[in-house]
């Protein structure tokens, strides 16, 4: 309708229409300066139209982006639309150099100055190189990081442009937070800049449901004019390393990971979202219900009680290798320990192995005061494992799983090859984030400054006792079914004789009996 004369009728109508929808608007009358061929209409894609909706329904929205997508151009759109046909809206641009967030502004400029004159239903009063406002009190500054960036102001609308560049942007936020209480909103984008900076964390956060943000993760082949021969031609001058992180979306980690970043990759782009989120906090995350034929056991890390990290728990699926449930959180021990108990008894009383150093230690014996029937033991100063039932009568045996500095290695080394044969199935983002960020820092292996390895540290340890006790009890079942067998085998080839006749055997009263037992006892062997 842009090319056409309307009636005044029309004219009202198509306002009222671009009003509520900033898809509409930006598609219809907005045009934008390209660098060859000057003004065009500005087309949106699918993954733009996306992106507009989500910034109409979330206020908090952080953008996970490839290069050369054109986001900060469908950001100056929206950025029009709101000030066009909203009153005082308050807009700040802040990026790593003043340049960077003016060039935005600029572009919002175009995109207003360039609709049609009935369109304009508020115009263009102050202009200024770095900020303009229009005659219906909507306003927009650019800004370049400093600590005092719109800390006086109550913004309707920040934009932090390549977020993940912003140095001490933690800082900025604790100041610019405030700013937005009163409904205020923020857009946050940025390609990956390594791992430890605010963006970083804010955006596996937002994954992991835990701050207000929603997050959004734009990779190369969301632009419909690109395929695989663009992609080559674009990258063949970068390493591996640099396409991931520049195309793939790929959060680099600055320090050498302790898992591989192939096998990070492939385990991340495997998570999914839980079925069931529960718990008392909501933090109890199920994926498969438990199902009678198959063995679980439950590994559990109990935070330090400094409120810097979680107490958390996996619960693996021995016979599919499937991280089934899982809880991160800061409750406190009882409360801990009483979910301990339920998720264990929901998995078929499964083995249940604390991490008994510091407060762990109260939380395992909670649970064994609460007659929970199949907690992990282990002889003290070592990995060997006790059963329950024996514990009591061996003086050195301990409830829990104790990680010092000879074990810690060796549950990691374990971890490390699970994982690089893929030979576990991790579904959790939250888990997959913290390895992410688990490093080697002076020949160690730990979390990076900053973040945690609660969940990292629980499923090691599973892997642990997977390998060293349910696969040894499998071997000893496995060796006592083929001696067992063997004796049946003996006495199926003498039973082919006819009872009465020379050479017929019945089974001895010794064999009967070990078949009974077998029969009898199979539970056991089964775990």
């Amino acid at each position: 309708m842009a090319g056409y004369r309307l009636t005044k009728q029309q004219i009202q109508t198509e306002i009222l229409k671009c009003g509520k929808d900033p898809v509409y608007f930006i598609n219809t009358y907005a045009r934008i300066s390209h660098p060859q061929r000057g003004p065009i209409p500005f087309r949106t894609y699918p993954f733009q139209d996306d992106i507009l909706k989500d910034f109409k329904d979330f206020r908090f929205n952080i953008i996970l982006k490839a290069r050369q997508l054109g986001l900060s151009t469908i950001v100056a759109g929206y950025i029009a639309w709101m000030m066009l046909f909203h009153r005082d809206k308050n807009v700040l641009v802040l990026a790593t150099k003043l340049l960077s967030a003016s060039n935005l502004v600029r572009k919002v400029k175009y995109i207003i100055k360039s609709l049609p004159d009935w369109l304009l239903i508020a115009t263009v009063t102050i202009d200024n190189r770095n900020s303009f406002e229009l005659s219906n009190g909507s306003q927009i500054k650019a800004s370049a990081t400093s600590g005092d960036a719109g800390r006086s102001e109550a913004l309707s609308l920040l934009v932090l442009d390549e977020a993940a560049f912003i140095e001490n942007m933690g800082e900025l936020w604790a100041g610019l937070y405030p700013t937005m209480a009163t409904g205020g909103r923020c857009i946050a984008i940025s390609t990956p800049n390594g791992v430890g900076n605010w963006f970083h964390q804010t955006y596996i956060d937002a994954e992991a449901s835990i701050n207000e943000f929603h997050n959004v993760k734009l990779l190369w082949s969301v632009h419909p004019d690109r395929d695989a021969a663009w992609l080559e031609k674009e990258t063949k001058n970068l390493s591996a390393r640099e396409i991931a992180q520049e195309y793939n979306c790929q959060f680099n980690a600055s320090g050498e990971t302790v898992i591989s970043p192939d096998d990070l990759e492939y385990y991340h782009l495997n998570t999914n979202e839980p079925k069931y989120k529960t718990g008392i906090d909501r933090n109890y995350w199920i994926w498969r219900e438990y199902k009678t034929e198959y063995t679980y056991l439950l590994s559990a890390d109990v935070a330090r009680g400094d409120g810097k990290d979680n107490s958390v728990f996996h619960v693996l699926c021995i016979d599919t290798m499937d991280l089934v449930a899982e809880y991160q959180g800061k409750i406190s021990t009882e409360d801990f320990a009483n979910l301990i108990i339920l998720a264990g008894k929901e998995y078929g009383n499964c083995m249940v192995i604390v991490e008994n150093n510091n407060l762990g230690y109260s939380v395992v014996e909670k649970v064994i005061a609460c007659e929970y029937p199949n907690v992990y033991y282990s002889l003290k100063g070592t990995t060997e494992f006790v059963d329950q039932h024996t514990a009591g009568s061996i003086t050195n045996s301990v409830p829990g799983f104790t990680t010092s500095h000879k074990s810690r290695p060796l549950i990691l080394s374990k971890l490390e090859e699970f994982m690089r044969n893929r030979m576990i199935k991790i579904r959790s983002v939250r888990t997959t984030n913290e390895l992410n960020t688990f490093i080697w820092a002076h020949g160690r292996p730990q979390a990076m400054q900053g973040y945690n390895d609660d969940l990292v540290m629980a499923l090691a340890i599973a892997c642990w006792v997977k390998e060293t006790i349910f696969l040894a009890n499998t071997r000893e079942i496995d060796f006592t079914r083929a001696m067992l067998t063997s004796i049946i085998k003996t006495n199926t080839i003498l039973d082919t004789k006819i009872n009465g006749m020379r050479g017929y055997s019945a089974r001895s009263s010794a064999q009967e009996e070990a078949i009974k037992t077998y029969d009898a006892f199979s539970w056991v062997y089964k775990g």
